[in-house]
């Protein structure tokens, strides 16, 4: 729920544990797209708690994400 980007089920900090594995599951196909979709939910984030260039925003947003591993 913005502009304090909470759960409106659990009201813990958005994207909360069961969002996110709704999240994965729901773009399991296109991670592109869901890190280019939190990435425009980091920055309204920011725009509306006031807090620009903020690490622990973009932990809590990005950080998150698991990572693939590089192919060589």
């Amino acid at each position: 729920m913005t502009p304090d980007w909470t759960c409106g089920t659990c009201g813990a900090e958005w994207p909360c544990e069961p969002k996110r594995n709704r999240l994965l599951s729901e773009y399991a196909a296109d991670r592109a797209m869901l890190s280019i979709y939190l990435g425009a939910c980091l920055a309204a984030a920011a725009d509306d708690l006031h807090l620009s260039g903020s690490t622990s925003l973009q932990d809590r947003f990005l950080g998150w994400l698991p990572r693939r591993p590089k192919r060589f």
